[in-house]
């Protein structure tokens, strides 16, 4: 387990979004970064096109489960990223909290939703940048 910072991704139905973005992080960042991830409301599965998606640039994430946000999740977390969960995210006093707006993948097309994950992969190398230096 690494002692480095702790960061939690959270969309509402932990299908899409937060899925992919943690899996992005933790290929980019190896033991560097703990990576989390969370929904508000859970689905069953992730969304069919995100893990297509992903299996294109090689992450597989076919054993990959939605899971409910949970209040120690945020504790523990250095670095919340919000992507469309609203306000049911609790906040903390000395946390990192971003708001990422971006596309719901749910429901859409393979072809809609790569450039959802390239944006996520962008937006997570920077985020590595800022982490680590």
């Amino acid at each position: 387990m690494t002692d480095g910072p702790v960061v939690l991704f959270v969309c509402v139905h932990n299908a899409g979004r937060s899925q992919m973005a943690a899996a992005l992080l933790e290929r980019q960042a190896g033991d560097r970064v703990r990576v989390r991830s969370a929904g508000s409301e859970p689905a069953d599965r992730i969304d069919p096109a995100v893990a297509q998606a992903m299996a294109e640039v090689g992450i597989d994430l076919a054993g990959a489960t939605p899971k409910k946000l949970a209040d120690a999740a945020v504790r523990e977390a250095d670095v919340v990223v919000t992507m469309g969960c609203g306000d049911a995210c609790p906040v903390y006093p000395g946390k990192r909290y971003l708001d990422w707006e971006l596309a719901d993948p749910a429901g859409r097309s393979l072809d809609e939703v790569r450039p959802i994950r390239d944006e996520i992969d962008r937006r997570v190398r920077q985020l590595l940048r800022e982490l680590l230096g």
